[in-house]
């Protein structure tokens, strides 16, 4: 069937878009997991695609792009191919081609000075995020529904009772306690965590938030420049999000969690109640 009409095509071009044919045939890999398939293609392009691909993490980059001066790679183009032999259709969202080194390429190499510059400038891109004017709901841009694994569950009724989008904190974190159940089936640990989260997970705001900060979503270019990468899981989330989703993905190998809390805000308590719900969802 080919190609659907594109959700967006960059007025400038640094050359003419690839075709699926050459997207497909690119042998310059640079990460492939579960539906998604990430490549460079010529001098010019990133491509990442699949059937797993969403592509609300284009619009992001795109909205990041307009609403910040944060780094993030250009989108030049965002769109899908439907093909009769596939039950979904793959999505594509061709990017710049960046060069440069992820963080946990290079992490080992950086002394104390230069992991402290980039403290400082994730710190600066966090904040720039964190003043974009909030709409007040809990969700995807566009009031949309979350499509994280936080809040995913494989059979559809469940999940469009648990993804939102949300108006209050309140109601996205019951949802969690939902998948919670339905995943774990323990009610009385679910009964737990309802009588006491409210507690302890103190209704905040909804903040524009990355909400998947590690070292390999963190490219540190020649000229020193941060850029920011992956924007899949981004929203509207809590502020403590933030924090709370980069402690639980350090995997404490090295001092990385030292410099987290030079980089954003600190709210350990969530962190630490959302590290015991989340693995449990995730188990």
């Amino acid at each position: 069937m080919g190609s659907l009409p594109p959700l967006f095509v960059a007025p400038d071009l640094p050359a003419p878009l690839p075709t699926t044919e050459t997207i497909a045939a690119s042998q310059d890999v640079l990460q492939e997991y579960t539906g998604r398939r990430i490549v460079r293609v010529g001098d010019h392009f990133v491509v990442k695609y699949g059937a797993a691909v969403s592509l609300t993490e284009g619009e992001n980059m795109l909205f990041v792009k307009q609403s910040s001066t944060v780094p993030v790679p250009t989108v030049y183009a965002i769109f899908s191919r439907r093909d009769e032999d596939k039950k979904f259709p793959t999505n594509y969202i061709v990017m710049e081609n960046i060069a440069g080194e992820t963080l946990e390429a290079c992490w080992s190499t950086l002394d104390t000075q230069a992991k402290a510059d980039v403290a400082g400038k994730l710190r600066g891109h966090l904040t720039q995020l964190r003043r974009i004017p909030s709409p007040g709901y809990f969700g995807l841009l566009g009031k949309r529904p979350y499509d994280n694994s936080v809040f995913w569950t494989s059979e559809e009724a469940t999940r469009q009772m648990i993804s939102g989008p949300f108006d209050t904190q309140q109601q996205m974190v019951n949802a969690m306690l939902e998948n919670h159940l339905h995943r774990n089936q323990t009610k009385r640990k679910a009964e737990f965590y309802r009588r006491v989260l409210p507690n302890r997970l103190h209704d905040q705001p909804s903040v524009f938030t990355h909400g998947d900060v590690q070292r390999k979503n963190l490219l540190l270019k020649e000229d020193g420049t941060l850029v920011v990468l992956d924007w899949e899981d981004a929203g509207w989330y809590p502020n403590f999000w933030e924090y709370a989703m980069t402690m639980f993905s350090c995997r404490w190998e090295d001092d990385w969690h030292d410099w987290v809390v030079k980089a954003m805000d600190e709210y350990v308590e969530e962190y630490a109640w959302m590290h015991m719900l989340l693995g449990e969802i995730w188990a």
